[in-house]
């Protein structure tokens, strides 16, 4: 009699335990009052995984291959597919995943949620000199620096 053989499959896929992964700005005042309230209403459940985009050890690989600078720029989360969304679809997803679906309901409308994408834009465009905060490209100079002082030892002294 032979040995039974059991044979598993080279690769597992383990899918993740939140249903929308939201990447936001966690040097944002406002962003962060933002993720704090949805926090609140995720109530420890996992539904949203929050990935603060400005630790210094942000991966893009592990996130949707969406960069530091790309993230930064518009507001995206990643579904456990692999799939990224940006701007309004991203509210409209993580409010109905909490059970407020109803707020932003009306931007499903296309000319609602044209007009909402538009607007989100704008304040995008703006979040950064609303919040005090220095350009983009400036931003990005520093981060760049201090990554590389820390990881190559590429430090200036002032």
């Amino acid at each position: 009699m032979s040995a039974a053989k059991t044979e598993f499959p080279e690769s597992v896929e383990i899918k993740p335990s939140w249903q929308i992964e939201m990447l936001y700005d966690g040097e944002c005042p406002l962003c962060v009052r933002e993720v704090n309230f949805l926090k609140k209403r995720d109530a420890g459940r996992g539904l949203v995984s929050f990935v603060d985009i400005a630790q210094e050890d942000y991966n893009p690989q592990a996130h949707g291959g969406i960069d530091y600078e790309t993230a930064m720029g518009r507001i995206h989360a990643v579904l456990p597919d692999g799939t990224a969304i940006r701007d309004v679809e991203v509210f409209r997803r993580i409010y109905e995943i909490l059970g407020m679906g109803w707020i932003y309901a009306v931007t499903k409308l296309p000319v609602v949620g044209t007009i909402a994408n538009w607007l989100y834009g704008i304040w995008a465009d703006w979040r950064l000199r609303l919040t005090g905060r220095q350009d983009l490209a400036s931003i990005m100079s520093d981060r760049t620096a201090r990554i590389e002082c820390e990881t190559q030892g590429r430090c200036r002294s002032n």
